[in-house]
């Protein structure tokens, strides 16, 4: 396993990180512990989840993970993340993770899903700065950290303040050229870095033909060409990895093992191929999920990415009639109140790509 400073804070953290935000089996607990274990035996040592992630679902699986590596006595820094902002909201938050978590301090807390500067702003003349600070100084959590969408410029403003100590966003193969600029800044900063999304939600494994291009040598899979790029990137600390099963931490492991560095002539290869090419593509985080019309709107998302990926409207069509077994008609609810927008971390053209759909069946 690789290991690496995390920004000023003197923790080395594994390369490849263990997202627990797409378990396959959430309610099958043994099955989400197995995994825990195979990672941290691994080498992986940096473990991240949040309280929305299946409910608390989750959160609880932690739990049960974390107590039986502190029983094989395996290391590992705990990450999570909240949505309040005022102290007794994050007051309250923070007690039930520790309670579901089975542990006495988390040690790395995240500010969670910024993802415009009047969002920043609103949290900001709540208190949320102050509270961090005293969770901080009452031993809670160990370390100040921010979740963020901000791209380019914006970030800036966000990383004024010295509080934060590293940051969590997302950047992988498909969406590099895209956050380039907030990626600058973090590394400018000397904060710890941690990405999401490294395999684009799922979007570069689900479509090895389109990505074989990343691959830089014989028998390497897609996968670990996309967290190689990654690898290659010095100030990225941490590649968060949401695992489904165990057979994705093996895989992810082998890449970690298998690293031997990229020539930076095939690194410029790669970025040309890549730039500009995937940056509106849907990574499936569901944060739209919420639509008061019923509108399944992630997998109607989910289709419209293979539509940018193929260049058809059968590719969207075929994807929802056998892959999602949903009618494009679902469309036809959306009152256009903006709501999947305003929720949607990308800040992608949701309500347009729903009208498309609807025509692309007609």
């Amino acid at each position: 396993m690789i290991y690496r400073e995390y920004g000023k804070t003197g923790k080395r953290l594994s390369a490849v990180g263990f997202g627990g935000m797409r378990f396959k089996e959430i309610d099958n607990r043994e099955r989400c512990v197995e995994m825990m274990v195979a990672a941290a035996e691994g080498g992986i040592n940096y473990f991240d989840t949040a309280p929305k992630y299946f409910g608390t679902r989750s959160e609880e699986v932690f739990g049960a993970g974390l107590v039986e590596l502190r029983r094989r006595k395996l290391p590992y820094y705990l990450s999570t993340k909240t949505f309040a902002a005022s102290d007794a909201a994050i007051r309250r938050e923070i007690e039930g993770q520790l309670k579901r978590m089975n542990v006495e301090v988390i040690d790395f807390y995240h500010v969670w899903c910024v993802t415009s500067l009047a969002d920043w702003q609103k949290r900001q003349r709540q208190g949320v700065l102050e509270a961090m600070v005293k969770m901080k100084e009452e031993g809670l959590i160990r370390h100040i950290c921010v979740s963020s969408h901000l791209i380019g410029d914006e970030i800036k403003e966000l990383l004024k303040e010295e509080i934060f100590e590293g940051v969590l966003f997302g950047y992988s193969a498909y969406n590099f050229a895209f956050r380039q600029k907030a990626f600058e800044t973090i590394a400018a900063r000397d904060l710890g870095c941690a990405v999401m999304n490294p395999l684009g939600g799922g979007i570069i494994p689900e479509n090895p033909e389109i990505f074989d291009f990343i691959k830089t040598a014989k028998g390497q899979t897609v996968v670990e060409a996309a967290l190689h790029f990654l690898f290659a990137h010095e100030h990225i600390t941490t590649a968060l990895v949401g695992f489904g099963n165990i057979e994705q931490v093996h895989e992810a492991l082998r890449a970690a093992d298998s690293y031997r560095g990229i020539a930076a002539p095939e690194i410029e290869r790669m970025k040309e191929a890549l730039s500009g090419s995937f940056q509106d593509l849907c990574t499936g985080c569901q944060y739209c999920d919420n639509c008061p019309e019923g509108i399944p709107i992630p997998k109607l998302m989910d289709a419209y990415n293979q539509k940018l990926l193929y260049g058809t409207d059968k590719a969207a069509l075929d994807r929802l009639r056998w892959h999602w077994v949903v009618d494009p008609a679902e469309a036809e609810r959306c009152t256009e109140c903006g709501q999947c927008e305003a929720a949607c971390t990308q800040h992608l053209p949701i309500i347009s790509r729903l009208a498309e759909l609807l025509e692309m069946k007609k």
